[in-house]
């Protein structure tokens, strides 16, 4: 086997060696070429023929030297659910060689050739590209709407002489301004002075470290002048450089696709760039006017939501849920993850059914439930749970597993996917085009369904139909939204993946929104990968973490930017998914938090059900710390969490009217207060509620910077002066809180419990 990728697999950060590097070659500047061979292969050459651009054609041949293998950005060992990779990536070798890449204008052809000991030769198909060198361009080629900040000259295009590639250009920042948004970010709430890019991505863990997201925008506010923001029009990979290089300027650069005109004619515009003046509420409202407002859901989901990848079972579930009522903790929704057989995710495991060979939907009639089996009555289940009041959610990933090889009803869904033909697409080596498969870590090598397709999305969803209709099912955690790699895919309608991949989530939390919307009920999923759009479709949580201090502030960073950038039902792990169980002091900081974020909720990794258990629920903490405050402390959070229901509902109402996040970073009320950025990690709740969570390991006292107005401590109320910073004590059982004067009497009884 000698296999060359000219893109390697598509992973935004990290390059393959079977890759071209950089996958678009520039003029002038280093190019390395490699290949990945099986063991037998001993030597690779490489054949290259370069033809300038007066016609002149040129050729050689050049030995390639074996190099470190890897493959999806990673070595052979390591990053998330790796070892089949791993495994694969043993038997493979990497070689490569680094040349020059030749003039603009010039054009290269180039195959590999592999031999084994005995001479024996494998080849590649010839590959061919382009050398591009950056020229400066008319600012016409940028199109602006609303005013025009484009710094005249700095307008620059990446070309071939055939196409366009890229767009780069500038915009000015003043003195004092703050540039923040850009969706969800980890990291920081002001990112001037820092580089970042907008493109869809799954980092486990360390998101904040790593400075990558699942749900990015090409929007930002910026704040502390007159007061603007803007939006990049594409679903393309844009890069900002905001002030790192240069202190008075953000430069944009933005993946295009466009037809590259000769020297002095005409050239359409290549990049849209809508622009708002105003307050951060004005940026924000125009912003959600050109890509659609959140959907007002039902108050239900403002309650406490509580799942564990172990719950795996029936009796689990239900044991979980009665130490709830036991230890008179509401919980208002359960989301069960680990319910499905794991191949086709639309039946329970160990459900019995006769396979439907043409790939047609089941009916809740068609499968049998075995007393001894996981599930043993999931419609009594979910009957049970509907009449404590707690709403049911099922896990999904929108992926078909062909590892292990797929049988009984995975493999008649996977022939009648292909037949149907509703899935994604990569091109086959040949000049063809075959279903593309997984080349994420998790799940690898399953097939996608193209779910911005609308036939697709339906013949998708029908399969989960009775899950909704019949069993009552009341959402869905669409979880995985980000396994849509490599520029070259090819979605239905024909658009390429440097386009659609970065909408795939936002369509795929869309199509299982219409499939609740169209049994009556309310669009409730809960995403972690979303783009330009998402914040129409749902609700979000800030993906996987580990329990620490430092994820704690990362993930209130996310959804400060997150609420800032139009996503209005967001949360997270509280303290925490993966790794050794979160202390006493970390899971009660992060719950006091949570309560004051728009989705409370738990949830714990899958650890193989070793001791001691790894869930996140308030006896287990209790129980592993050793800490008799875990449990009380707990239960009061949830019950204050629960009496604030009415007031979080109806700020959601008034969020989607006005455009004011409901969870908010103090900046959209007073851009011009300094605190806003020194003390980054408060905000606002709804209209009448400021909240500065403690997020420092062993803080006895914490300094509130409470921004201007009349106050009210929310636990002694006491009237307290804003405008100023000072500290307070803060007790295990206490956040500090505050409520508007004027909204005192309204709100007294939520915080008298």
């Amino acid at each position: 086997m000698i296999r060359h990728r000219p893109f390697g697999s598509g992973h935004p950060y990290s390059e393959d060696t079977e890759q071209r590097r950089p996958a678009l070659p520039l003029a002038g500047e280093p190019l390395a070429l490699g290949v990945r061979t099986s063991a037998e292969i001993e030597s690779v050459e490489l054949e290259l023929v370069v033809t300038d651009a007066g016609g002149v054609e040129s050729a050689e041949t050049i030995a390639l030297g074996r190099v470190p293998r890897s493959s999806r950005g990673q070595l052979v060992d390591g990053g998330h659910l790796a070892s089949a990779q791993a495994r694969l990536a043993r038997a493979a070798g990497g070689w490569a060689t680094t040349i020059a890449a030749p003039p603009a204008g010039s054009r290269l052809r180039y195959r590999f050739t592999g031999r084994d000991a005995a001479g024996r030769a494998q080849r590649t198909r010839w590959f061919a590209a382009a050398p591009a060198s950056w020229r400066a361009a008319p600012d016409e080629l940028v199109r602006v709407l609303g005013r025009d900040r484009l710094v005249p000259g700095s307008v620059r295009l990446l070309a071939d002489g055939e196409r366009v590639h890229r767009a780069r250009f500038e915009l000015p920042l003043e003195a004092g301004e703050h540039v923040t948004g850009f969706g969800e970010r980890f990291d920081a709430l002001d990112h001037r002075g820092r580089s970042l890019d907008a493109v869809v991505f799954e980092q486990y863990k360390s998101q904040g470290a790593e400075r990558k997201t699942y749900l990015p925008m090409p929007f930002a506010h910026v704040v502390g002048g007159a007061g603007w923001g803007f939006h990049v029009r594409t679903s393309r990979r844009s890069w900002y450089d905001l002030g790192e290089s240069r202190a008075d300027r953000l430069v944009v650069e933005v993946e295009v696709d466009a037809a590259d005109a000769p020297a002095g004619s005409a050239q359409e515009p290549v990049v849209e760039l809508a622009v708002y003046d105003g307050a951060p509420a004005e940026v924000l409202g125009a912003f959600l006017d050109e890509v659609g407002r959140p959907e007002e859901l039902p108050d239900w989901v403002f309650r406490l939501w509580a799942s564990g990848n172990e719950w795996n079972t029936q009796a689990e579930v239900m044991r979980q849920l009665d130490l709830h009522r036991e230890h008179d903790v509401p919980v208002g929704s359960v989301v069960i993850e680990a319910w499905s057989d794991e191949r086709t995710f639309t039946a329970f495991r160990d459900a019995r059914y006769e396979v439907h060979a043409d790939g047609s939907p089941h009916r809740l009639a068609d499968f049998e439930f075995p007393a001894e089996g996981a599930w043993p009555d999931p419609k009594g289940m979910v009957d049970e749970l509907h009449a404590r009041g707690i709403r049911v959610h099922l896990w999904q990933i929108p992926l078909m597993k062909l590892r292990p090889h797929p049988e009984g009803q995975a493999k008649a869904d996977a022939e009648a996917a292909i037949r149907e033909g509703v899935l994604l697409r990569e091109p086959d080596g040949r000049g063809g085009l075959r279903p593309y498969r997984n080349r994420g870590w998790w799940f690898p090598l399953s097939l996608m369904p193209d779910l911005a397709d609308p036939r697709a999305a339906r013949w998708w969803t029908e399969k989960r139909r009775y899950l909704v209709e019949e069993l009552g099912i009341d959402g869905f955690k669409t979880d995985g939204g980000e396994h849509a790699w490599g520029r070259e895919l090819v979605s239905l309608d024909g658009s390429r993946g440097d386009e659609a991949n970065n909408r795939f989530p936002v369509a795929y939390a869309a199509a299982y929104g219409e499939l609740l919307r169209s049994a009556g009920k309310a669009p409730v999923t809960f995403s972690r990968a979303g783009f330009t759009g998402s914040q129409a479709h749902g609700a979000f949580w800030a993906g996987d973490e580990n329990s620490t201090w430092e994820a704690f502030r990362w993930s209130m960073f996310a959804g400060l930017s997150s609420a800032a950038s139009g996503i209005l039902y967001w949360g997270w792990d509280l303290a925490g998914f993966s790794g050794p169980v979160p202390g006493a002091e970390l899971y009660l900081r992060a719950t006091a938090a949570s309560v004051f974020v728009p989705i409370m909720q738990y949830h714990s990794e899958f650890n193989h059900h070793r001791a001691p258990s790894r869930d996140r629920t308030p006896w287990n903490i209790a129980e592993q710390s050793g800490d008799e405050r875990v449990l009380p402390v707990f239960r009061e959070l949830a019950q204050l969490r629960e009496r604030l229901v009415p007031y979080l509902a109806a700020e959601a109402r008034e969020s989607i009217r006005s455009s004011v996040p409901l969870m908010r970073p103090v900046y959209f009320d007073h851009p011009g207060l300094e605190t806003a950025w020194t003390h980054p990690l408060q905000w606002f709740l709804g209209r009448e509620l400021f909240v500065s969570p403690v997020v420092t390991e062993g803080e006895s006292r914490h300094e509130v910077a409470l921004p201007p107005g009349e106050w009210v401590d929310a636990w002694s109320g006491d009237p307290v002066a804003g405008d100023r910073v000072f500290e307070v004590e803060v007790p295990i059982d206490r956040v500090p809180v505050y409520v508007r004067a004027a909204a005192w009497p309204a709100l007294r009884e939520v915080f008298a419990g």
